[in-house]
């Protein structure tokens, strides 16, 4: 059993930037890519940011230049560092986690809600 827990979603206001993490834990074996998502109310759930194992990043275009994802494998946890907010930036944040055997879990979310 895996569990991913992700945490720092906040009410923020346009500009600001918050920090999630997300942390993996149970009967990991061979973790690959960990990423983010997201999704708004009325919306598909959308990538955000991609890491994997080695180190090779894929942003969606919303986020480039604005988020940073970074990994400490040794702790199978991922940030996301968000600058810049925007409030449609506002959504539901979801970790999930994929092992080289392509097996997937998905954390609970944590809410972001940018507004002023």
């Amino acid at each position: 059993q895996v569990q991913l827990v992700e945490s720092g979603g906040d009410l923020v206001q346009p500009g600001g930037s918050l920090r999630l993490s997300c942390a993996a834990s149970g009967s990991i074996f061979s973790p690959n890519a960990m990423g983010w998502y997201r999704q708004a109310p009325g919306k598909e759930r959308e990538l955000v940011a991609l890491i994997t194992r080695g180190g090779t990043i894929t942003y969606a275009n919303s986020a480039k230049g604005r988020f940073t994802i970074s990994r400490d494998n040794a702790k199978n946890t991922v940030y996301l560092q968000m600058n810049s907010l925007r409030p449609e930036d506002t959504a539901v944040y979801y970790c999930k986690m994929t092992t080289t055997s392509y097996d997937s879990y998905w954390g609970q979310g944590t809410q972001v809600t940018v507004s002023s």
